[in-house]
């Protein structure tokens, strides 16, 4: 596995991406507070850090700075600060990474596995069976183009961004443009349906699509 050490003060958003990445393999260490993260970060080995900037105590700025000067360990930095002068700050205290909050816990994913199959160009990339390619509105199968309408198309991207999630109906009206808002919930059934038959998904037992009784659906892209 992955070893993660994430300095985030907000405990349950580092509780909710340490539980989604650990789904990955990568194992997440939590430190709520900047002293206890060098702690951790002297007495344990890891592979990568997840930082956070607005701290207690002390700045994410000036963590990054002190463990750059004494280690090569990439850096991902975590923050709500967006402003360009911030990310400027932390490319130039040594971070690899900026990632502006809020983000999908999977674009976090992604983002660590790149840094470690660059880091270890050996690893295998991770398999998935679905792969997007946003620049040219293209979703593929084990490599074969799937013929999907816009609403089709968009709601795969939406469910794979939230892999193995639980997804409403109500939450696709509600974030998918190319879908009318006064559509009925049933017509999500019947969309759904459509993608099925498409991606090769039994609807008897569904592999890629599943019905969360109660909630929607999810997406398994494995």
């Amino acid at each position: 596995m992955i070893q993660v050490l994430m300095i985030e003060d907000d405990v349950e958003l580092a509780q909710l991406l340490q539980s989604r990445l650990y789904k990955d393999k990568i194992e997440v260490t939590i430190a709520p507070s900047p002293l206890e993260g060098l702690t951790l970060f002297q007495t344990k080995q890891f592979d990568l850090l997840v930082l956070d900037l607005s701290l207690p105590q002390m700045d994410g700025m000036e963590i990054c700075r002190l463990i750059r000067q004494e280690s090569a360990i990439p850096i991902i930095i975590s923050s709500a600060r967006s402003d360009i002068r911030d990310k400027m700050m932390g490319y130039s205290r040594g971070a690899d990474d900026y990632l502006p909050k809020p983000y999908d816990p999977q674009e976090l994913i992604f983002r660590i596995d790149a840094i470690m199959r660059r880091l270890h160009p050996t690893l295998p990339k991770k398999f998935t069976p679905f792969e997007v390619d946003e620049n040219r509105h293209e979703i593929t199968r084990h490599g074969t183009l799937l013929r999907l309408t816009q609403a089709e198309y968009d709601i795969v991207l939406y469910m794979i961004k939230k892999d193995r999630y639980a997804i409403s109906r109500e939450e696709l009206l509600m974030n998918i443009g190319s879908i009318k808002f006064e559509s009925s919930l049933k017509s999500i059934d019947v969309i759904m349906g459509r993608i099925r038959q498409k991606i090769g998904d039994d609807p008897k037992n569904p592999h890629y699509i599943v019905s969360v009784r109660g909630v929607g659906y999810k997406f398994v892209n494995e």
